[in-house]
């Protein structure tokens, strides 16, 4: 059999690369002749994706409760490759900013979109069962959503919204102290933290704080304004920073919300959240203001930010059940 030149030329370039590796060509060629071909559900491992459900009780909706979840965290995962990209690029553009960005906002997107699973795809009866199993974990406890968080702006954003001047020139330790989500998960009776914000700040206190001092000039809102700074156009990419804050600190928290109050609430009386969190304070986006790009906003918009969704969605739920 000839080789054509295109054969030969790709022979040519692996000789190459292997003879500046100080490598044996002819070894690696016996490798691909033994290997067997590669297979979809081999290369995704989909055997060990698909035995990782393992529902706590027989209640058959648990397992929906828990592949969703598991879809969510894939989903972070993919913002957080993104969030990487762009933080760690040697020769970061405004065009790759603004192109990465526009994907991770397709992610959220996604999973706002998506949310109606948990929403409307569990029977009511069934979740207030089995979720006692599940004692004290949260989806509160998700890592990855405080790292995209940290990724995607200044500390001091994160800080509660009653600390945020105070502590504008503190430490990131301080900050941290103050970060908004510890708020979120006191327990309604003495105000202590639960036992889920303690297992939470035990696992990942000192991995935030690391990315926190590792994103100081990285994140998303300090090189916006280095490009701003430079001359460059920001058009673009400031409509795609608002869509981000927007799906991150409004359009998520309300779906949640939705879930919530769809889930939890029953009148007169709501019921705890499993990690027995203030949840009606702390989903709601009016409540809390979370903005990551205050610059981008005016402050009519900023003053209003979260409002009027809470109220339709809170009517649509009960004229539902």
């Amino acid at each position: 059999m000839d080789f054509t030149p295109e054969i030969k030329d790709k022979l040519n370039q692996l000789q190459e690369k292997y003879t500046a590796m100080g490598q044996d060509m002819a070894s690696y060629l016996d490798g691909l002749l033994y290997a067997n071909f590669l297979t979809y559900w081999d290369y995704i491992h989909l055997d060990t994706l698909l035995s990782l459900q393992s529902p706590k009780t027989p209640i058959p909706d648990e397992e929906i409760f828990i592949m969703y979840h598991q879809i969510t965290e894939l989903y972070f995962k993919l913002c957080l490759h993104e969030c990487k990209q762009i933080a760690e690029h040697e020769n970061l553009t405004i065009d790759f900013f603004t192109a990465r960005v526009k994907r991770i906002n397709a992610y959220f997107n996604a999973l706002t979109t998506s949310f109606e699973v948990m929403v409307d795809g569990m029977e009511k009866e069934q979740f207030l069962k089995f979720r006692m199993s599940l004692l004290p974990a949260s989806g509160f406890q998700s890592g990855q959503y405080r790292m995209i968080e940290i990724c995607a702006t200044d500390f001091i954003r994160l800080v509660d919204k009653t600390k945020r001047v105070e502590l504008s020139n503190a430490t990131l330790e301080e900050q941290f102290e103050n970060i908004y989500w510890k708020f979120g998960a006191t327990e309604l009776s003495s105000g202590k933290q639960t036992l889920t914000l303690k297992q939470f700040i035990k696992k990942y206190s000192s991995q935030f704080l690391q990315l926190a001092k590792d994103r100081t000039t990285t994140n998303f809102s300090a090189l916006y304004q280095q490009f701003q700074a430079n001359g460059y156009d920001v058009t673009s990419l400031a409509e795609e920073l608002r869509k981000l804050d927007l799906y991150v600190n409004v359009e998520w928290p309300l779906a949640h919300y939705k879930s919530a109050v769809r889930y939890l609430e029953k009148d007169p009386i709501d019921v705890a959240a499993t990690g027995g969190t203030n949840w009606q304070k702390y989903l709601p986006p009016r409540f809390q203001k979370r903005i990551f790009y205050p610059f981008l906003w005016t402050n009519g918009q900023m003053e209003e930010w979260g409002k009027g969704w809470v109220l339709s969605v809170l009517k649509t739920l009960k004229n539902k059940d």
